[in-house]
């Protein structure tokens, strides 16, 4: 049954995430991957794994998309996820680069300091690297090659490009590199999303919400929840022509192999 490749729990009123989350469950959703903003996020997927153990696995990171981390405080966040036991089961995310910020300053004609991204952004790759954790990653456009080739240095081989938006060419570029992308429920009504559906690699295939984030379409007005990659993968069957258990079945194993996810006696466990 599907995952929820990237979602960020945390950001949900508790009562809501509550009957949200037993919702999806009931539905058929076998797990989520509940990234982090900063260290209170953390903590609280933490608990959230401890909660639904084996349904939920957290990221630890710190969002791009904000003031990043410098000095005592980044130290005291590397440190905290370096220190969680080996036998726990967590990804390093959501990380990468500040893409709408740039842009948004750009636009307004303010200057933009990216170093200290950068600098934060590649403690996290080494962190990774060090830890031989997965890494849930926010990279877009033009972004995703300079996030790569930090990739490439620090030789991570599981790297999840969450929400994708690229060229051709960069998209040839993560195919070469073996990276998984992840489509969100834009996939029913999104031309750029649909045609990476139909043309990216199976089997480095997921499918996610990033809820809270609302979508349009047919979603409009609704509540973000992991149930809807229900509707994601059986669009993603149309588009490529194939049967939905066939890519349902992929789209899980990959999510499963990726983060993690153990399926012991019918049940995920950690």
């Amino acid at each position: 049954m599907p995952f929820d490749a990237h979602i960020h729990l945390d950001q949900y009123k508790p009562a809501e995430r509550t009957v949200m989350l037993d919702a999806a469950f009931r539905s058929g959703v076998e797990g989520v991957l509940s990234v982090s903003m900063d260290r209170a996020s953390c903590e609280e997927n933490l608990r959230l794994a401890r909660t639904y153990p084996g349904r939920v696995i957290p990221a630890y990171g710190h969002h791009p998309e904000q003031p990043p981390l410098e000095g005592a405080a980044l130290d005291s966040l590397c440190r905290w996820i370096a220190e969680r036991p080996r036998h726990e089961t967590f990804a390093i995310g959501e990380v990468g680069l500040p893409y709408f910020l740039r842009k948004e300053a750009e636009a307004a004609g303010r200057p933009f300091d990216t170093a200290p991204y950068m600098t934060q952004f590649e403690r996290f790759v080494r962190l990774a690297a060090e830890l031989d954790r997965p890494l849930a990653l926010h990279a877009v456009y033009e972004d995703t090659d300079t996030v790569m080739d930090l990739l490439q240095k620090y030789r991570i081989r599981r790297a999840h490009f969450h929400w994708f938006k690229g060229s051709p060419q960069t998209v040839e570029r993560l195919i070469d590199n073996r990276y998984m992308i992840s489509v969100t429920p834009e996939v029913l009504y999104d031309e750029e999303t649909r045609h990476l559906a139909r043309t990216y690699p199976l089997d480095l295939l997921m499918v996610e919400t990033d809820g809270p984030w609302p979508f349009e379409g047919p979603f409009t007005g609704k509540l973000t929840e992991p149930s809807m990659v229900i509707d994601s993968v059986r669009e993603i069957a149309l588009l490529r022509s194939l049967d939905v258990d066939t890519v349902r079945n992929i789209a899980a194993t990959n999510t499963q192999e990726f983060y993690g996810f153990l399926e012991q006696g019918g049940r995920l466990q950690e």
